[in-house]
């Protein structure tokens, strides 16, 4: 493989606007790479190593042009999964990265020279919901359900670039935590009126990452030319739902006691509920503690005293 000198940082990036892709974009910008970000809604370039060409997510266009002077290519897009599950929903959730990853795959194909690697988003739905006390790690079996299966022809629809020699990384990403939007914010609001408490039984396992770590473990992955294959992107210590919502009590210095029953959330939130909300899973960063990298923020208690003091989640 080819290494990525400091030469050569230019990197095309889809989903750049999302929770994950804008601190990012800062990040990646600030180690010198030059970045083309590819959007429905392309912004004026501000001048500050960064670009944006026309895409809409699906059809090949002039942005193909980038992947032949790029080094890297970050593919992050997709439909946002936390809302009711109606089929037309799922449909849009499927799609939205079948065609994206589909129409980058191609491009690769076409590109020359090809850049040297390709990073990839997925999730930990990969694995399944219902895995109860399971410990997990990149060499456990994929699981069942409808996230299960939207993993599995996500990570496929990028196969086909490992035979053209470009270091493919799949990014299992856990449930992130930061300000602004996300995950964080929704289970935050009934704490703040006084209405908030464990899920259902509150003893599914909730496997998270601080943003912050997020980002610095895509950097590190991108950088890393040993680095392959799928990696689990969630902290070394997951935590139990009942223990998550004490946490973020605590961080605001409220009561976690008021448990949201189960029928409940399936009646308001159908089957996202169950596979998101009601799901367990015990996910281990194994691959990427062995390649050397080192979480800034481990523990839930710590990671969210953190976040709690740098902004309103």
């Amino acid at each position: 493989m080819n290494a990525i000198g400091k030469k050569n940082r230019r990197l095309v990036m889809a989903g750049a606007s999302g929770l994950i892709g804008r601190p990012l974009c800062r990040l990646l910008a600030e180690q010198g790479w030059q970045i083309a970000i590819l959007s429905r809604r392309p912004q004026p370039d501000s001048g500050n190593r960064i670009t944006h060409l026309a895409w809409d997510g699906v059809h090949a266009g002039e942005w193909e042009a980038a992947l032949s002077s790029a080094t890297a290519v970050i593919h992050l897009a997709g439909e946002p999964i936390a809302s009711r599950w109606t089929k037309a929903k799922k449909d849009a959730i499927l799609s939205s990265r079948l065609h994206s990853t589909t129409a980058i795959a191609a491009a690769i194909a076409r590109a020359a020279p090809k850049p040297h690697v390709l990073l990839q988003a997925s999730a930990i739905g990969y694995y399944g919901g219902d895995r109860a006390d399971e410990e997990l790690d990149e060499r456990s079996a994929p699981g069942s359900g409808f996230l299960a299966d939207v993993a599995r022809q996500w990570e496929a629809a990028s196969f086909s670039v490992e035979s053209l020699g470009v270091r493919r990384v799949l990014l299992r990403t856990g449930v992130v935590l930061g300000t602004g939007y996300g995950a964080l914010p929704r289970l935050v609001l009934p704490f703040r009126f006084f209405l908030g408490g464990p899920l259902a039984s509150g003893s599914q396992w909730v496997s998270w990452i601080s943003l912050e770590d997020e980002v610095r473990a895509i950097a590190f992955l991108l950088a890393g030319e040993s680095n392959s294959g799928a990696f689990n992107l969630t902290a070394p210590h997951p935590v139990r739902q009942r223990e998550l919502a004490s946490a973020i009590a605590s961080a605001l210095r409220r009561r976690s006691w008021l448990p949201v029953p189960r029928f409940a959330l399936r009646l308001f939130l159908g089957e996202m509920a169950k596979e998101l909300l009601i799901a367990s899973q015990r996910v281990s960063p194994r691959k990427l503690l062995e390649a050397g990298f080192t979480f800034h923020q481990p523990h839930l208690q710590q990671a969210l005293q953190e976040i709690f003091s740098t902004g309103r989640p």
